[in-house]
């Protein structure tokens, strides 16, 4: 292998094939810079690195380099909607209106809290225009999303909220949290310092943008190297400007993915979709989800609930926004049809925009965590990060 796809990091005996999947994503996959991570409860097993964190491949990807993980995000605010419910601040079956009464209008007083992070209300997309600027103002905020009507009798089907999600969810938290804190000041005090995270949503200003990696849209004939799943009813959608997933993914504005890598986007809170870290961060949490190590602020049987193999499929699969059949549990994904992951029906997580991963293994005890800057194409199931999850299948 030339110098320019080394390979940095530690595997563990056992896990050699995550490795060499991990390579071949640099060789056979038009990876450019990418990190995976394993945890088997607090313990790392795999922590690797590779590739460049630029697409001109100048600069090297480090061991802390972060990436932009988009809706890999959306795990992390889960796990802190969870801490709410462990503390009692929160249930998950009770009206969003119970804690926040200005959102019990205009059709949603009935939406359970339950069905506000599971994408069931029908608060994908706002009427009115938002961007960054809007939604570094949390009051003002509070009122807009308070205003919104329903896109679909809530309760009745899903449909992905790609960023809308991430905006009630914090507001939610603002409410019942004792200190009022924001979703990501609770994330960074009660998850990221305990468990020694690079992981942030809300980058502090602080942090160097040297350290974040420019991400890199998929363009010309590197779509037909290596995208193999395109999702054309949705590109359909977006080329004509109109359409439930054209407004879902437009909505609030914050700028085209692949310019995600840029400080004023990534200061402002977006719990759906604005966080940044390591893969290794995301594994670590999810190790300790999947092991139960004691770290989480989240009690025990709630981390069995949110391994439920089981789960209320009280809608139906196909996404009203992606597309394509998919499950929700409790802020998470859930190994369902033919996207699967994990070794069973227990495991959960969240995927990101243009490939990044991060779930838990309950079977196994395992957390997995992937970032790349290369924006994959693929709807749920990024070659790559299949890839790497399949190798590891392999090794437990």
């Amino acid at each position: 292998m030339s110098e320019r796809f080394a390979v940095h990091g530690e595997v563990e005996s056992g896990f050699g094939p995550v490795a060499d999947a991990f390579r071949r994503n640099f060789t056979q996959h038009g990876e450019i810079g990418a990190a995976v991570a394993v945890y088997d409860g607090d313990r790392s097993v795999v922590d690797l690195w590779a590739g460049h964190r630029d697409r001109k491949r100048t600069k090297a990807w480090e061991r802390d380099t972060m990436a932009p993980v988009w809706s890999s995000t959306k795990g992390m605010a889960a796990f802190v909607v969870a801490s709410a419910v462990s503390r009692g601040l929160l249930d998950y079956e009770a009206p969003v209106a119970q804690y926040w009464p200005e959102f019990g209008v205009n059709g949603k007083e009935s939406i359970t809290v339950r069905q506000l992070i599971d994408h069931q209300a029908g608060l994908a997309a706002l009427d009115r225009a938002v961007r960054l600027t809007d939604m570094a103002d949390l009051d003002g905020l509070a009122v807009i999303l308070a205003e919104q009507k329903p896109l679909w009798q809530p309760g009745t089907r899903h449909g992905y909220h790609p960023i809308t999600a991430g905006l009630y969810q914090g507001e939610l938290i603002r409410r019942v949290d004792p200190k009022h804190r924001t979703l990501g000041r609770v994330f960074a005090e009660e998850f990221a310092a305990p468990l020694g995270l690079d992981f942030y949503i809300g980058l502090p200003e602080d942090i160097p943008m040297d350290r974040i990696a420019t991400l890199s849209a998929t363009e010309g004939l590197d779509v037909l190297r290596y995208e193999r799943d395109l999702p054309v009813r949705i590109g359909i959608q977006l080329y004509a400007k109109r359409g439930l997933s054209f407004r879902a993914l437009s909505s609030p504005q914050v700028g085209a993915p692949a310019r995600g890598a840029r400080r004023e986007f990534l200061s402002v809170e977006s719990p759906a979709a604005g966080g940044v870290g390591t893969a290794r961060s995301l594994a670590r949490v999810y190790g300790a989800a999947a092991s139960d190590t004691g770290e989480l602020p989240i009690t025990a049987e709630l981390l069995t609930r949110l391994a439920a193999a089981k789960t209320a499929d009280d809608v139906p699969a196909e996404d009203l926004v992606l597309l394509t059949p998919s499950r929700y549990h409790l802020g998470f994904r859930k190994s369902r049809g033919s996207f699967r992951f994990g070794t069973d029906a227990r495991a959960y997580g969240t995927t990101g925009y243009g490939g990044s991963f991060g779930f838990a293994d309950p079977a196994t005890g395992l957390g997995f965590g992937y970032a790349m800057n290369r924006l994959g194409m693929a709807v749920l199931d990024d070659a790559r990060s299949r890839n790497l999850r399949n190798a590891l299948l392999r090794c437990v």
